[in-house]
C-alpha cells in the first residue's frame, strides 16, 4: 500500500476509531494494522492524535522545493552539451570546467558566478534529466564490404581483444567505412579510421579506392599527422591490409603487424566505436563516388580530426568483473585525447607543446560550423537507390530549420555572428544522416478499374433505394443485397459498397448544389422571367 493510500485509510479510520468504545476499538486497529502494517503501538497512536483541521493545516504548509538548476543553468548546459555534438553525460561533466572556459575565451558564453558554480556543480544524473526533451536519435545500420584474403594470414598473427596490455601510445586499430549507401556493387568511397588504443587519438583519411597502394599511402600520411611514432599496427581480414606492400612496409619501419580474428569485431573494438560515432555520425549512411566528393570528404577530415581529437572526451575501461550474471565495469575520468597524449609520458615534450600552441588557437564552435558547412557541400552528391544523385539536397538548407551553434546563451557573439553566414541544418537532420529517395508526384487520382465492378448489375436497383430514402445506413442497403442475392455479396465487399454510396451521395449532393447556383445565376439576368 503506498503512503497516499495509507494517509487516505488512515483519515477515514480516524474519526470512527475515536467515537468507539473499547471493544470497537480492538476490532478497528486489528483491521488498520493488517492493512498498513503498521505496528500496533504506532497505529495506536495515529489513530488516537489525528485531526483532520491539523493534517490539513500541515499539509498546506507545505512548500514546494527550490529549484536548484533553473533556465539559465539549463540553457549554458544546451549550448555546451551542442557544442560536443551531443555526448553523453559521463563524458560531459568532466570536461565542463574547461569548455566553459574555452567557450568563454570565444564569447560564446557568458555566465555569472552563480550559474557557473551551479553548472560545474552538476551531476551526469541531472544533466540526463535536464535533456532528456532534447535528446533524439536512431542509429541506423551500415553495410559491410570486408573481404577475407587468406594469403598472407599464416605471417600475420593474430590479435584479440584481451592482447594488448601496452599503456604506451602508438599501437593503433586501423579499419575502413564503405560510404556504399544501401547497395555495394561498383566504386564508392571509403574512409580509413585509425585510433589509438593508449590515448584515443584518432585520424581519418579519405580514399577514392580500396585498394592496397590507395591504403598504404593513407597511412602513411596519418603517420605523419599523429603527435608519436607508430609502434603498431592491427587491421582486420580483408585484402586492402592483408597483402605484402604493407606487411613489407611495416617489416621495414619496424611497425608491429597484428590483425584480428575473422568476423570477430570485439578484437576491434576501439576502431569499431569510432566508426559508428563518428562516422557514421557527421558523414552518414549515404552513397558517395566521385573525386569531387572525395575532396570535400578530405577536407572535412581535416577539421573533424580536431574537433575529435580536442573537443571530443572519452571514458576508458579499467577493468572489467563477473560476479554471477553481472558484469562490473569500472572506467576512469573522461578525458581528451589531446589531455592523454599531454598525461603520457612517452611523448616528446615537442610534440606536447606544439600540440598546446595548436589548442589554444582553436574554436569548436567555429570547428563544429566549418565542419557543418563542408557537409552542406557534401551531401548533395549523396546517391539514391536508382543510382541517382539527390537533387533537393542542394536546397535543402533554405528547406530546413535553421541550426543552433551560433545562438550563445547571453546573445550572439560578434565573433559567432560572422561565422552564421548562410543556412544550417537542424542538428538532428545532421546525425547519422540516410538520405531518403523522394516519392514521384502522381498522375492524381485513380479513374480507372483494375477489376470487374461486382455492384454493376444491381447499382441501378441501388440509387433507386437511395433515391427512396437518401438517409438509409449503407450496411442496411447491403445486407438487403444479401439477403436478395444469397451467396453473391461477401461480407469482404462492404467498405467497397459504402464507398460507393459515398461517392453517389457526394456526387447528387454537389450537383443539387450547382443546379441550384445556376438557377439563381439565371433568375438575376434581364428576360429570364424576373425583368421581363
Amino acid at each position: 500500500m503506498s503512503l497516499k493510500a495509507r494517509n487516505e485509510l488512515l483519515a477515514s479510520t480516524a474519526v470512527r476509531y475515536q467515537k468507539s468504545s473499547k471493544k470497537e476499538k480492538q476490532t478497528i486497529l486489528d483491521e488498520f494494522t493488517m492493512a498498513t502494517g503498521y505496528r500496533r503501538k504506532y497505529a495506536i497512536r495515529l489513530l488516537k492524535n489525528y485531526s483532520p483541521d491539523q493534517h490539513q493545516e500541515q499539509k498546506q504548509k507545505r512548500k514546494p522545493r527550490v529549484r536548484k538548476y533553473d533556465a539559465e543553468v539549463q540553457a549554458a548546459l544546451v549550448v555546451v552539451w551542442e557544442t560536443t555534438n551531443r555526448i553523453c553525460s559521463k563524458r560531459l561533466v568532466p570536461f565542463l570546467p574547461e569548455m566553459v572556459s574555452v567557450l568563454e575565451r570565444y564569447g560564446h558564453l557568458s555566465l555569472s558566478d552563480d550559474v557557473r558554480a551551479r553548472l560545474l556543480a552538476i551531476s551526469p544524473s541531472t544533466v540526463d534529466r535536464l535533456l532528456y526533451k532534447i535528446r533524439h536519435g536512431v542509429r541506423p545500420g551500415g553495410l559491410g564490404t570486408t573481404k577475407p584474403g587468406t594469403l598472407l594470414k599464416g605471417q600475420v598473427p593474430i590479435r584479440t581483444f584481451s592482447d594488448w596490455e601496452d599503456n604506451r601510445p602508438g599501437f593503433m586499430e586501423a579499419d575502413l567505412v564503405a560510404h556504399c549507401g544501401t547497395f555495394t556493387g561498383g566504386y564508392f568511397l571509403q574512409t580509413l579510421v585509425m585510433t589509438d588504443i593508449s590515448t584515443g587519438w584518432t585520424e581519418f583519411a579519405a580514399l577514392l579506392f580500396r585498394d592496397q597502394e590507395t591504403v598504404l599511402r593513407a597511412i602513411g600520411r596519418i603517420r605523419e599527422q599523429i603527435p608519436f611514432e607508430l609502434l603498431g599496427l592491427d587491421t582486420d581480414n580483408g585484402t586492402e591490409f592483408l597483402n605484402y606492400l604493407l606487411l613489407q612496409y611495416c617489416i621495414s619501419e619496424e611497425i608491429t603487424f597484428t590483425r584480428s580474428r575473422p568476423y570477430k569485431k570485439n578484437d576491434q573494438c576501439h576502431v569499431e566505436q569510432k566508426n559508428g560515432s563518428i562516422i557514421r555520425k557527421f558523414i552518414g549512411y549515404d552513397r558517395f563516388e566521385g573525386i569531387q566528393p572525395c575532396h570535400i570528404l578530405s577536407a572535412l577530415y581535416e577539421l573533424l580530426r580536431l574537433y575529435v581529437n580536442f573537443f571530443q572526451p572519452s571514458m576508458k575501461l579499467i577493468s572489467k568483473t563477473r560476479e554471477g550474471s553481472r558484469v562490473l565495469k569500472k572506467y576512469d575520468q573522461a578525458q581528451t585525447p589531446y589531455h592523454r597524449v599531454q598525461d603520457a609520458d612517452s611523448v616528446a615534450e615537442a610534440s606536447k607543446q606544439e600540440l598546446h600552441k595548436q589548442y589554444e588557437e582553436l574554436d569548436p564552435i567555429h570547428l563544429l560550423i566549418s565542419i557543418e558547412k563542408l557537409q552542406d557541400q557534401l551531401w548533395p552528391f549523396a546517391y539514391l537507390a536508382s543510382g541517382l544523385t539527390n537533387p533537393s539536397n542542394s536546397q535543402n538548407g533554405a528547406q530546413l530549420k535553421m541550426s543552433r551553434p551560433t545562438q550563445t546563451y547571453a546573445g550572439p557573439s560578434k565573433q559567432a555572428e560572422a561565422h552564421s553566414t548562410g543556412p544550417i541544418l537542424e542538428k538532428t537532420d545532421r546525425m547519422y544522416r540516410r538520405t531518403q529517395k523522394k516519392r514521384q508526384p502522381g498522375p492524381g487520382k485513380r479513374w480507372w478499374r483494375t477489376r470487374p465492378d461486382p455492384f454493376s448489375e444491381v447499382w441501378a436497383e441501388v440509387e433507386q433505394k437511395l433515391g427512396i430514402s437518401p438517409y438509409a445506413s449503407a450496411k442496411a442497403l447491403f445486407m438487403e443485397l444479401q439477403q436478395q442475392y444469397p451467396g453473391k455479396f461477401p461480407i469482404g465487399q462492404l467498405r467497397t459498397f459504402q464507398r460507393r454510396v459515398k461517392d453517389w451521395r457526394v456526387e447528387q449532393a454537389t450537383g443539387r448544389i450547382e443546379g441550384e447556383i445556376t438557377a439563381n445565376v439565371l433568375s438575376t439576368i434581364p428576360g429570364n422571367g424576373v425583368f421581363g
